[in-house]
């Protein structure tokens, strides 16, 4: 099996268990707190996107994987980990920690989504090899963050319920 095939197989699973999971277990639990508390677990999961900076570690990725894909994912993850720290600090205050919630998500999806623009313009899933040591990021990390980032702002839009 190519290289190709492979990582769009680890990918696409990757998708598949976290959904699963995520409607078996993480839906209902964040639908059954309160919008701060589910938005704060939510920010405590992301607040590790930090780790994206590993990226640009010499030898854990490939010298030959394009610095413009390493770049971008590695400061738009570090972004979005500070956002959804600053969100999880401001918790208490609610002129802050709303637009940082809105912004950890905005930032991290967009980021996501133009790590998937670039890694289709650089051909990565035949280069899926290159990533090193940070393979599983794509394939089992990002999809959960994809499917919070979605989960976000579904709570955030989503009318208030009233407490019975």
């Amino acid at each position: 099996m190519s290289t190709e095939v492979l990582f769009q197989i680890h990918l696409v699973l990757g998708y598949v268990a976290w959904l699963l999971c995520f409607g078996a277990y993480g839906l209902p639990w964040l639908s059954s707190m309160d919008r701060v508390a589910a938005q704060r677990a939510i920010a405590t999961l992301h607040s590790f996107r930090f780790f994206g900076l590993v990226f640009l570690l010499p030898g854990v990725v490939s010298p030959n994987l394009p610095a413009g894909f390493a770049v971008f994912a590695a400061y738009g993850d570090f972004a979005t980990g500070v956002l959804a720290m600053l969100a999880l600090l401001a918790v208490r205050i609610p002129q802050l920690f709303w637009p940082f919630v809105v912004a950890f998500n905005l930032v991290g999806m967009i980021d996501l989504i133009v790590d998937y623009y670039h890694a289709i313009q650089i051909g990565l899933p035949a280069r899926a090899g290159e990533l090193g040591a940070t393979y599983p990021i794509p394939v089992i990390y990002v999809p959960l963050l994809m499917i919070t980032h979605v989960a976000a702002f579904y709570f955030l839009v989503r009318p208030r319920q009233k407490a019975t």
